[in-house]
């Protein structure tokens, strides 16, 4: 791996983190609908998944459809997994572009857990990988 593939994976992997603690503190405020939208961070840890292993997506459907095929359905990552990235794509296109949605803190705390320990488990399987230097764990 290229030093700037190394670069870019390290890069989306600190924006997952940071945009993860973007969301622990719109919890804080109590601003839930703006805490599930930015749980969507998993977004930028699955996307530098799918960069490290050159599988490649042009759009965020095309990231979740790859990430389904190439990791859950194959069995690499766990369903439930699969399940959350595909239910914070929803609530947050739900949160952007409809109308009278309010999430709520039963819903988003939990979920910034889940969310945590996914991008966790994403660190952790690229660490793994020999050719990487991640520097953001």
């Amino acid at each position: 791996m290229t030093k700037e593939q190394n670069d870019y994976i390290n890069y989306r992997l600190q924006r997952a983190t940071e945009t993860l603690n973007d969301a622990r503190l719109l919890a804080e405020n109590e601003r839930w609908n703006s805490s599930i939208n930015r749980l969507y961070s998993c977004f930028y840890a699955v996307s530098a998944l799918l960069y490290s292993q050159s599988i490649e997506a042009r759009t965020h459907k095309g990231v979740r459809i790859k990430f389904m095929g190439e990791f859950i359905k194959a069995g690499v990552f766990d369903k439930d997994f699969g399940k959350l990235f595909s239910d914070l794509f929803d609530w947050r296109q739900e949160g952007d572009y409809s109308d009278f949605i309010s999430f709520d803190k039963d819903l988003t705390i939990p979920l910034i857990y889940k969310s945590e320990e996914f991008i966790t488990l994403i660190k952790a399987f690229l660490k793994s990988n020999e050719t990487l230097t991640l520097t953001v764990l």
